[in-house]
Parts: structure tokens; C-alpha cells; sequence
């Protein structure tokens, strides 16, 4: 578990496909000081295991569903990453809740002034449409974001000073591909849903039910 606070950007040292995926390594210097073997580390808003870590790098192995769903079908050598170390017992929980399962993938379209900060706009595939929410929370690259508009296929999100310098959005260019991560809030709302609508009548659960609550 996340909280789409990154921690650092690090850099893509190696990056090949192997038969079940891929494995990648990334420099980097805060993260890796008390990653250990095992670890659960967020790579671009996608939950990685550590195989591997010295003082200034880490390893990771990634599974060939993660490879299907993800943006690392284009990762390259140089590129930069986010990066995340997982939730502890204790942390202040800046963000929201982010899995690190990546939903799919968008496209950077463009980056306005907006105020003090600045408005990016990206596309969204359209299976994710009916877990976004007009001011609710999607990962972006690892990134806690909240939806400034919202229409068919774009979203926005309004993006500080300090997070653009301090994630790869700050490297972004138009038609650059992200990591999309939906609220996971949203899925579980859905699921209810959709057993309380194949249940008998004991469930209350309904589509009648929800409209007289005021959903």
C-alpha cells in the first residue's frame, strides 16, 4: 500500500525483457537506504519487489501481466521514474490509498498555466471512465492527484509548483504514456453494486434502494 506521496525520482539504469516480463534496475539514492531484498517498492505508481539493492540502485522483476497493463512497454534506459517506498504503521497518510495497480495507461495531451501552478490534461482509456470522479483522486505515475474536470476521454488535474519539480511530470512531453491507477474506493462501490443487484430480494442493495438514499 501507497500514498501517491513521491518520494524521489530516480533513473532507469537497465531495462530488458526477459520470457515472463521484464526486469528493471533504477538509480537512486534516498530510497535505497533502507530498501531491503523482498521489499515492496512503487516504480511509477506499479508495486515492484526488490531483487536486488545496493547504495545506489535497485532491481526489480516485472511480471508480464504488469508488462500488459503498464507503461513499461515503452521504458528505456535514462528515463525517469517516480518512486515510492510502501505505506508504514504510523505514517502519515499524505495522499490517498494507492495499491500500486496499475488500472492502464494514458497519454499526456497538455500542460496550461493555471494560476501558480498549471492544469495537465491527459486521455484516459475508456474502461476507467466510471471510476473517475469530478474532485476525486486518481494516481497518475504513482502520483496522489485530484480531478480538476473530467469529460469523455480527458481528464485534468491541477498540479503545484513543488509536485511538478519534484515527479517525472515535470518531463513529460504531449503524447508521453502514463501509469493510471483509479480510486480504489470506486471499484469496491462498483462490486457491491453489482452483487446486490444479482442477489435475491433479502439483499437491500438495489437500484430502487440506492435512488430512494439519494444516489
Amino acid at each position: 500500500m501507497f500514498t501517491g506521496i513521491i518520494e524521489e525520482v530516480g533513473t532507469i539504469k537497465e531495462f530488458r525483457f526477459v520470457p515472463q516480463g521484464a526486469a528493471i534496475t533504477v538509480g537512486a539514492a534516498r530510497v535505497t537506504s533502507d530498501l531491503k531484498i523482498g521489499d515492496s517498492i512503487a516504480v511509477n505508481g506499479a508495486c515492484l519487489t526488490a531483487t536486488r539493492v545496493d547504495s545506489s540502485s535497485f532491481t526489480a522483476d516485472i511480471s508480464a501481466e504488469t508488462l500488459r497493463i503498464s507503461a513499461f512497454k515503452q521504458a528505456k534506459q535514462g528515463s525517469r521514474v517516480n518512486l515510492e517506498r510502501s505505506l508504514m504503521l504510523g505514517s502519515r497518510l499524505g495522499g490517498h490509498f494507492v495499491q500500486g495497480h496499475v488500472d492502464g495507461i494514458g497519454r499526456f495531451i497538455s500542460k496550461i498555466a493555471s494560476g501558480e501552478g498549471f492544469e495537465m490534461s491527459f486521455d484516459y482509456p475508456g474502461d476507467l471512465e466510471r471510476y473517475l470522479v469530478y474532485k476525486g483522486s486518481i494516481a497518475v505515475n504513482g502520483i496522489s492527484l485530484t480531478i480538476s474536470s473530467l469529460s469523455k476521454g480527458i481528464f485534468s488535474v491541477a498540479v503545484i509548483p513543488y509536485t511538478l519539480v519534484s515527479t517525472n511530470l515535470n518531463y513529460l512531453i504531449n503524447g508521453d504514456v502514463v501509469n493510471l491507477e483509479a480510486d480504489i474506493l470506486g471499484k469496491y462501490f462498483e462490486r457491491f453494486f453489482q452483487l446486490g443487484l444479482k442477489q435475491d430480494a433479502r439483499s437491500k442493495l438495489t437500484a430502487e434502494y440506492l435512488k430512494e438514499q439519494g444516489f
